[in-house]
């Protein structure tokens, strides 16, 4: 079952696709934003609420998955077999609305349900972005765009805490807002509004991008590949797609229970205010986390001119093993200087292999698969990474601890737990990939 190769001439033109890429790294940007504000509004929000730490866990993590992951697959099915802009530009104009719609909410239910449809409208982005620049760049060129996409949730969640902070502090000073038919609403509820509103822009401008035509597809293959052809691919190489859908989530743990609870840790145990969390952690996910994930093609170059045909999860590999050691020195850093280099060290190292995984995916699944298995990505992802970071974080601190100010501890415990996970689910999946992308260059494993 060959996958047709195309030409670099059969793609659009390099000014179209690099457009496009910049449009939809924007995309992503917003999506982060809309999705991160809620770590840096925990004190505000539970102040006002009378929320558990568990229970903000809840709001971070299972609300927002319960539907994303629900609907990714489905969504990636709809990628798969439809034109692709107009189903991304309806995703981000329904999690942008949902977004504002937290800031109207007045009890955890209210916030529940907002949540839950924020993660219904960005399930749309993964899918439709990955596909949609695997059709505009040619197999040997999509590493770099791909990376620079990839970039989006570390200056989505930088600017979220960097701006949300800002906000805070600015509306904080102020009487509380009143708006029509909504009635009093205070600085946390505002913070939500102001964040949402962009992206009803973003979702006219991307509605205007023109839709490419699918390269790569099995040559033989209906528009829509049956699900029983998907199932025996995967089935067929196993141990790349355990890897993937996984193993790499093990790294997406450490990161959303860094996302979720560094401000928290800072402001409990390192004593900064809002502000100074905000402004701090969100400069480092801005900067280290995009340095990551940009430094991703090029360790992955340096071992593939080395003759590692399995750089993708090896570089993946690698990073497991070396955030172990920082996550230990968190949970004891004694100065606010050692922790901020600890945690600058996890959000530079976690997102390095991010663009290798994802081009890793494209590589080995045929086009009209590559929506489905985006969608399972997401999926597995965001109920490993997710749905159970924050949460597991957060039940460390209110059980196995019962401390709220061991919150370093909890995060330490539960990121070197999935470090030993995500390495065993990795290192069996290397020579496999190996021998299938040097079958598919028509070159012999060593």
């Amino acid at each position: 079952m060959p996958i047709d190769a195309p030409v670099d001439s059969d793609f659009p033109s390099r000014r179209r696709a690099w457009s496009v890429t910049v449009l939809l790294t924007f995309a992503f940007v917003f999506s982060f934003i809309d999705r991160q504000i809620l770590n840096l509004l925990v004190g505000p929000i539970q102040a006002d609420l009378g929320l558990s730490d568990t229970e903000i866990s809840l709001l971070q993590g299972f609300a927002f998955v319960s539907t994303y992951v629900v609907l990714s697959i489905p969504l990636g099915r709809l990628v798969d077999t439809s034109s692709r802009i107009p189903v991304l530009s309806a995703g981000i104009a329904f999690w942008s609305f949902a977004t504002m719609a937290c800031g109207v909410a007045r009890g955890f239910s209210g916030l529940f349900i907002a949540r839950a449809a924020v993660g219904l409208g960005e399930a749309t982005l993964t899918p439709a972005g990955w596909s949609l620049l695997s059709d505009y760049f040619p197999p040997k060129r999509r590493l770099v765009p791909f990376s620079i996409f990839l970039t989006g949730p570390y200056i989505g969640a930088g600017i979220a805490m960097i701006l949300g902070g800002v906000l805070m502090e600015s509306l904080l000073s102020r009487p509380d807002l009143q708006l029509p038919l909504v009635g009093s609403i205070s600085a946390w509820q505002a913070t939500f509004i102001a964040v949402g509103t962009p992206g009803l822009l973003l979702a006219a401008i991307v509605f205007c991008i023109r839709e490419p035509q699918r390269k790569e597809v099995l040559g033989d293959a209906p528009n829509a590949v049956p699900a029983a052809e998907i199932i025996a691919w995967v089935k067929q190489h196993k141990r790349i797609y355990s890897a993937l859908m996984l193993g790499v989530p093990f790294i997406a743990l450490v990161l959303y229970g860094l996302q979720a609870w560094i401000p928290t840790y800072l402001i409990r145990v390192q004593e900064m205010s809002l502000l100074e969390a905000g402004t701090q952690y969100g400069s480092i996910a801005l900067i280290a986390g995009s340095a990551g994930v940009l430094s991703g093609p090029f360790f992955g170059a340096l071992l593939q001119r080395r003759g590692y045909a399995d750089f993708q999860l090896r570089v993946a590999l690698w990073v497991l093993l070396l955030v172990f050691p920082f996550l230990i020195g968190l949970a004891f850093a004694p100065s606010r200087t050692l922790a901020l280099v600890c945690i600058a060290a996890v959000s530079f190292l976690a997102p390095v292999p991010l663009a290798l995984t994802a081009t890793c995916i494209q590589a080995v699944t045929p086009n009209r698969m590559r929506g489905v298995m985006a969608g399972l990505h997401i999926a597995t992802v965001n109920v490993v990474g997710l749905a159970l970071g924050p949460t597991s974080v957060a039940f460390a601190t209110d059980v196995v601890f019962a401390d709220g100010n061991s919150v370093g501890l909890s995060l330490s415990l539960v990121g070197c737990v999935a470090c030993v996970a995500g390495v065993a689910m990795i290192a069996p999946a290397l020579r496999p990939l190996a021998d299938l992308l040097n079958a598919q260059s028509g070159t012999t494993t060593t």
